[in-house]
């Protein structure tokens, strides 16, 4: 007899208290587009976790790299901060990466 087991996580989004249910065995952490957190893809936390997210935009200049722009405001957007009572974690919007030249 062959006994397949399944990992249910349940989360959460601490901004707009949206709930999810996943069913994936690796490690993983899952997002949505949070309405709270001006449209930007965030992470959620695991159910019953007490936490905060924070959008931190660039404090350095954008000159032509590609970056990930606050959906309401058109400013860049570096990475959103998720605080808990045990630690902090960070999602980072690294900028795209570009390449030019001529086809031969």
């Amino acid at each position: 007899m062959t006994v397949t087991l399944r990992a249910v996580h349940h989360w959460y989004c601490p901004a707009c208290h949206k709930e999810a249910t996943t069913t994936e065995t690796r490690a993983h952490t899952e997002f949505h587009r949070c309405p709270r957190m001006r449209g930007l893809e965030v992470p959620m936390v695991p159910a019953g976790t007490k936490a905060k997210l924070e959008v931190r935009e660039w404090e350095d200049y954008v000159g032509k790299e590609k970056v990930q722009l606050d959906p309401e405001r058109g400013r860049p957007v570096r990475s959103v901060i998720t605080t808990r009572d045990n630690g902090q974690d960070v999602a980072i919007y690294a900028p795209t990466a570009t390449i030019e030249g001529e086809a031969h």
